[in-house]
């Protein structure tokens, strides 16, 4: 498969979507899109903007003149190793500076990201390396041995090809000296962050070199010439389904620019924005929404590597943080706080996240205490980001919002596929500029998501909701069987796929069960072979899959049965298992 895709249709091309009554009158209904590799937004920042503080990290400044400068030479050591344009180089990161730098350094490269969720486990990495076809891989020092083991494996499989490079950082090398007396450090994370993990095993990487960040940045060669523009790949987000492998779903560089333009307008970033960065970097809301929109608006992006209220109260009141992403669970625990009282929040004027529902307690505790409106949003891994969002004029409680600028989003009746009025519950499809070109090597799962509604093309979301009268969607259930904790979304047939390598597992049917902290958490219904049954337990089970799989994957609840409930055609029966549940 090539990484240009020249049928990609401009902007232009797309008729402009109707604006609903609440349709803020200071935004545009389309736009265009620049036509350059998302790494000039970085070049064009740091030529105007070159002193100012792009990357904060416990104290570290990073400005965008260095960001340029620290990029520029990482993307010439990934040349150096053979990297060409269109390429997938693996990333695989917890949010630090160096993840950001380097994404822009790939970019850089002409080559394509591969973001990968760090929580993965070395039999969910083989994966990534080889469907993506990748040969050069950047990580941290905490995560390289993990990653190595699936190289290990990918090297040990017929006819696939490993890893032949591996750049490894430390999260020390973004980090100030004196970082532990720091206010708000979570002593906890010390040996985490200030640990000197050892570089895995070269054994593990058979025929692989490995180099450290350092090394990488002492590279005297030039980068290559930039060769990249609007319709080739830059990103190859991965995201799971009913097939049970995750998917890489095909985003070119003018996916991003329209999502980053709109983003920019619709969310007010400029030079002058502060931003907490907690949000997953390596999730298509954290790379897109919010790294990428704030580097194009020359915004500082104040980073976390993982979630503590005391860290995030903390920075938020010394960096007078204006805008906060977030994912409602971290909202709930910060309100939570005993502390809550002394922290200063009178610098925020954003708050908002997605990828689960804030409770309307709680968003109305918001504003009674900050006077803020939550402001929600929806999109996916194939939207690149948001495709819906409540505007700030007039945004509504539990409610996905109106349609993104320049996207079309209608519902229809999944079987007949036929667009319902304003209040009738069917399943939310939508176009525009962002959404994928396909699925990577995956043809056949392409053309079953998307359908012509009205003579265009949409892509199908599997998610059920309807539309009001004013042009506000709202999401009401699931069309495709997925659980969400947390935010995160947690395919069962991936996590059934994974379990069935248990010697003890005969059959697994996963379903969601309530959490009353994650929303919905995942459990497991298990028939055991015979000859195990008696010796294994649920517990033994559920220690078995935090070993194998990412931890928000991995059963928090295993029921030991019988048998499992199945149809005449012999399908197990999932959803009878959900309704009793």
């Amino acid at each position: 498969m090539t990484a240009s895709f020249a049928a990609l249709s401009p902007a232009h091309a797309l008729p402009p979507p109707a604006p609903t009554r609440y349709w803020p009158g200071r935004l545009p209904t389309r736009l265009t899109v620049p036509q350059t590799s998302v790494w000039d937004n970085l070049a064009v920042n740091a030529r105007r903007y070159p002193d100012h503080a792009a990357l904060v990290f416990f104290e570290q400044i990073i400005t965008y003149r260095q960001m340029e400068q620290i990029t520029e030479r990482l993307a010439a050591h990934l040349h150096a190793q053979g990297v060409q344009r269109g390429d997938r180089v693996i990333l695989l990161m917890q949010n630090c500076p160096q993840l950001v730098l380097a994404h822009y350094a790939i970019l850089r490269a002409n080559a394509v990201v591969v973001p990968v969720n760090p929580m993965n486990t070395a039999d969910e990495l083989a994966h990534y390396i080889t469907d993506a076809d990748a040969r050069v891989a950047i990580t941290t020092a905490d995560l390289a041995g993990t990653l190595a083991k699936a190289n290990y494996q990918v090297s040990q499989m017929p006819g696939t090809e490993p890893l032949r490079h591996l750049l490894v950082t430390r999260f020390a090398d973004a980090m100030p000296s004196q970082v532990q007396q720091q206010s708000g450090f979570p002593q906890a994370w010390a040996a985490w962050l200030l640990g000197e993990h050892a570089f895995p095993d070269a054994s593990l990487l058979p025929g692989a070199s490995v180099a450290s960040w350092q090394q990488a940045l002492q590279c005297t060669e030039a980068p290559p010439p930039i060769c990249v523009g609007a319709a080739d790949m830059a990103i190859l987000p991965y995201t799971s389904g009913t097939t049970g492998k995750p998917k890489g779903c095909i985003h070119a560089h003018s996916h991003i620019q329209h999502a980053v333009q709109a983003g920019l307008l619709w969310g007010r970033q400029s030079s002058e924005s502060v931003n907490l960065v907690v949000a997953p970097m390596f999730h298509i809301t954290g790379m897109v929404s919010i790294m990428h929109v704030l580097i194009a608006a020359a915004a500082t992006l104040v980073i976390m590597p993982r979630w503590d209220r005391h860290l995030a109260a903390c920075l938020m009141v010394r960096w007078r943080v204006t805008h906060w992403a977030n994912i409602p669970t971290m909202v709930v625990d910060l309100l939570a706080s005993p502390q809550l009282a002394q922290v200063d929040m009178r610098s925020l004027v954003y708050m908002g996240g997605g990828g689960a529902a804030m409770p309307q307690p709680v968003a109305q505790r918001i504003k009674d205490l900050w006077g803020l409106d939550y402001i929600e949003g929806y999109g996916m891994t194939e939207t690149c980001g948001a495709s819906h969002a409540n505007p700030y004029e007039h945004p509504k409680q539990q409610c996905l919002g109106v349609p993104h600028i320049g996207m079309q989003s209608k519902v229809i009746d999944p079987d007949t596929l036929q667009e319902l009025p304003p209040g009738e519950v069917g399943e939310i499809v939508v176009r525009g500029p962002q959404v994928l070109q396909g699925y990577w090597k995956q043809p056949g799962a392409t053309e079953t998501s998307f359908v012509r509604v009205g003579g265009e093309r949409f892509f199908r979301t599997g998610d059920l909701g309807y539309r009001d009268e004013d042009g506000y969607f709202f999401l009401t259930d699931r069309l495709k069987r997925m659980i969400n904790a947390s935010g995160y979304k947690v395919w069962p047939a991936e996590v059934e796929s994974l379990m069935y390598r248990h010697p003890a597992i005969l059959e697994a049917c996963v379903i969601s069960a309530k959490d009353p902290y994650r929303g919905e958490t995942v459990k497991a219904v298990v028939v055991l072979r015979p000859s195990h049954q008696g010796q294994v337990s649920e517990q033994d089970i559920i220690a078995w899959c935090h070993e194998h799989m990412a931890v928000y994957k991995a059963p928090r609840i295993v029921q030991l049965v019988d048998q499992l409930p199945k149809s005449g055609s012999g399908k197990v029966m999932w959803r009878l298992l959900q309704e009793k549940e």
